[in-house]
């Protein structure tokens, strides 16, 4: 019988970017990035673990644009014309380091890791990737919870509670037809909380959701484990509270474990350091130089000098730091063990893309730290929310607090002076959009197809990614951009529904660009 558990939750969700009306856009770079240096290596990982018959349980969120765009045929097909471009540089790069030795030997892993690349996403999953979580899900391995429809900052859409529960009933429909059954649990965007959403949690047949840590600490009675057992709500969806020591050692570039000088430097890439004309057919169709994977550098210090990167000292590294983690875990749990009086959960929960993509030898460390976690210790067991859930069904009811894990651990990144804008004019989509639902809810042929792409468009444009990156600072015109024309193309949808002026020309081009949730049905704002 272990003394506690640990929760490791990986949270993996992209913005919903396909642009069919262009032959190639770089946003659209975020999702191919993510599954060459991030979800495919995952998978390997844990179709070695499964092969090795290593227990672990995993619990990741993919949301419904993510799923939308791994499953989609045009991104399917651009993401391997982006492979085959970065293996044809992987030969380049071959041949340009031969006479640099430490430079070859990145050059030639690359060209294998990118071959083995396509060979798991074109021939083991026929480009699907969806079907290899699902395959973990179904074997027990992966526990895969929801996340609202859009990734919609809930605290800052309930003053029309028809718009969170379209975000909540919109996505556990998706993520039924994707994944073949209904989510138990779900990560509320930004992991933001307020009072009162666990009622459309309950309505969606939603048992629990994950919170930042002061949600639960601060919850109302103030809870005796704090955030080492689930509280429920008043409806009985449980919520369950980020151990914070846990997660800065993992996610802080600075204290934990990324930043550590021998793992691969993020940011020295040769789409920005070899000649322009040698990488000009690499880099971004417009002539913009970008990143393109091939990293030659290790961190080294804070300083511009970089040393080149050593893939086995890496690894010795991220080894070690996974006993480390494991050690930590081990005096963590029997500690709170004494404490409490009974046994712990250790909810860790990190964004997906950081493992591989921001901190490369992420996926590894995550393979080492389960691997001796199987085999190197008997204090804990890796665990999932459902499965504690069903062993430990006993706990504190109480109320979280307002909450969410962005910066001061409340709204201020996603309300601000950078994105304030934006929120009158979403409110006044939802208001609209409940009107439309109401008015014409026995709608069907073209009026019903205009009214469920104005769903469409009112759930893209509310995704919290656009706020967060006017904040941020980075690719802001596309952000706002982005925002603009899903609200435009609602406004006219109304205005066009309204006066039985729909165009059924422009309503097919616009079904075919904002193509997610095929399936949606605009009552569901009724």
């Amino acid at each position: 019988m272990p003394q506690g558990y640990v929760a490791i939750v990986l949270h993996t969700h992209l913005p919903f970017v396909r642009h069919p009306e262009h032959d190639e856009f770089l946003e659209e770079d975020w999702l191919f990035e993510a599954i060459t240096e991030t979800y495919i290596p995952l998978i390997n990982i844990f179709e070695g673990l499964t092969r090795d018959e290593v227990p672990f349980a995993i619990t990741m969120t993919m949301s419904p644009p993510l799923l939308s765009m791994l499953s989609d045929p045009l991104l399917q097909y651009r993401y391997r014309r982006f492979l085959d471009r970065s293996i044809e540089l992987s030969y380049k790069e071959v041949e340009r380091t031969r006479w640099q030795p430490e430079f070859n030997r990145l050059a030639l892993m690359y060209h294998w890791k990118l071959n083995q690349a396509r060979e798991i996403f074109a021939t083991q999953y026929h480009n699907n990737l969806v079907s290899a979580f699902k395959k973990f899900q179904d074997s027990g391995h992966l526990e895969i919870v929801a996340c609202a429809a859009t990734h919609g900052f809930l605290p800052l859409m309930s003053v029309n509670p028809n718009a969170v529960r379209a975000q909540i009933r919109v996505a556990a429909q998706a993520h039924e037809k994707f994944l073949g059954r209904r989510p138990k649990g779900i990560w509320l965007p930004e992991c933001g909380y307020e009072p009162g959403i666990e009622k459309f949690l309950e309505e969606a047949g939603i048992r629990f959701f994950i919170t930042d840590t002061h949600g639960v600490l601060h919850a109302t009675p103030r809870p005796k484990y704090g955030v080492y057992e689930p509280i429920y709500c008043n409806n009985g969806v449980a919520a369950f509270g980020r151990d914070v020591e846990s997660s800065k050692q993992v996610w802080s570039a600075q204290e934990g474990y990324p930043g550590d000088f021998d793992y691969r430097d993020f940011y020295r890439d040769v789409g920005f350091d070899l000649e322009y004309d040698y990488i000009r057919p690499y880099i971004a169709s417009t002539g913009e130089r970008k990143m393109t994977g091939f990293k030659y550098y290790r961190i080294t210090g804070k300083s511009d000098h970089k040393e080149p990167y050593n893939p086995d000292n890496a690894m010795r590294k991220a080894a070690a730091h996974a006993g480390n983690f494991m050690f930590n875990r081990e005096k963590q749990v029997e500690y709170l063990r004494g404490v409490i009086g009974k046994e712990p959960l250790v909810v860790a929960p990190y964004d997906t893309e950081l493992f591989g993509h921001w901190w490369y030898e992420g996926p590894e460390w995550l393979n080492f730290f389960i691997r001796k976690t199987a085999y190197d210790q008997n204090v804990f067991e890796l665990t999932t929310p459902s499965r504690f859930l069903r062993e430990y069904s006993t706990h504190q009811v109480a109320t979280p607090s307002a909450s969410s894990w962005g910066y001061k651990g409340y709204n201020e990144y996603w309300l601000c002076g950078a994105n304030d804008w934006v929120y009158r004019h979403l409110h006044k989509g939802s208001e609209r959009m409940v009107e439309l639902a109401q008015k014409f809810v026995h709608a069907n042929g073209l009026t019903e197809r205009a009214l469920n792409q104005a769903a469409r468009e009112l759930l893209l444009a509310q995704s919290s990614d656009w706020a967060f990156i006017m904040t941020t600072g980075t690719m802001v015109d596309y952000a706002v951009k982005r925002t603009k024309n899903h609200l435009h193309r609602f406004h006219r949808l109304y205005d066009d529904i309204n006066n039985q002026t729909v165009n059924p020309e422009w309503l097919t081009q616009i079904e075919s660009k904002d193509n997610i949730f095929p399936n949606i049905d605009f009552r569901v704002y009724c």
